[in-house]
């Protein structure tokens, strides 16, 4: 059983989120917080493996919670926000979120993300992604740091695909790899990067200088 968190400052939307939840096979919610600092309280006393997080509450806002959270815990942290804006997605997925989507999202994608994020991987929306590598495209160019120093060149080829959007499917068939090796692959860049999951090795690649957003045109 996925056990879920809610964090959400209005009441209607966190009622709806539990109804749904709830509602789902395999999932239960153990608590709902109204602001960033119960979502931390409740988040160190239940022990979720989810926590479904708003980006904008009062006492400390879900940002700041998701660093709190990630920094103490494994627990994942989906972000949920009516703003599609750049400086959310990259701050939040900074602060360790393991994925981010509008609360216009269908209800049966939100479960599905839910089931996703608690399975360790990562969930980006395409529209977030582009405004992830579009943020990424105003950082100033540089060398690629001493960050990679233990990266093995295979390695590096796999980070550059994961960086570019392709999956374990797809990285296997570039790089004619069988998916286990390419899984294997990505389970050492994990532990060598120390990284939560993939949209950390994205924010490494892009970080470090490996992979740089291809300019507009």
């Amino acid at each position: 059983m996925t056990r879920v968190l809610i964090a959400d400052d209005q009441a209607l939307l966190r009622g709806s989120f539990r109804v749904l939840v709830d509602s789902a096979p395999g999932l239960e919610v153990v608590g709902e917080a109204s602001d960033g600092v119960e979502a931390v309280a409740l988040t160190r006393r239940e022990h979720p493996d989810v926590v479904l997080m708003d980006v904008r509450m009062p006492e400390m806002d879900g940002i700041e919670a998701t660093r709190r959270i990630c920094a103490e815990t494994e627990v994942r942290v989906l972000m949920l926000t009516t703003f599609d804006l750049d400086e959310y997605v990259y701050a939040a997925l900074r602060a360790g979120a393991s994925g981010f989507l509008l609360k216009d999202t269908r209800p049966a994608d939100l479960l599905a993300a839910i089931d996703v994020v608690a399975s360790g991987d990562a969930l980006l929306a395409p529209s977030v992604t582009r405004r992830l590598v579009a943020e990424f495209a105003r950082l100033p160019a540089g060398p690629v740091t001493t960050r990679l120093a233990g990266i093995t060149a295979r390695e590096q080829e796999v980070l550059t695909l994961i960086a570019r959007g392709l999956s374990n499917d797809e990285i296997a068939a570039r790089l004619h790899l069988g998916i286990a090796t390419v899984k294997t692959h990505i389970g050492r860049l994990l532990h060598k990067l120390a990284a939560r999951d993939r949209a950390q090795l994205v924010i490494a690649a892009y970080e470090s200088g490996l992979v740089r957003p291809t300019p507009p045109g």
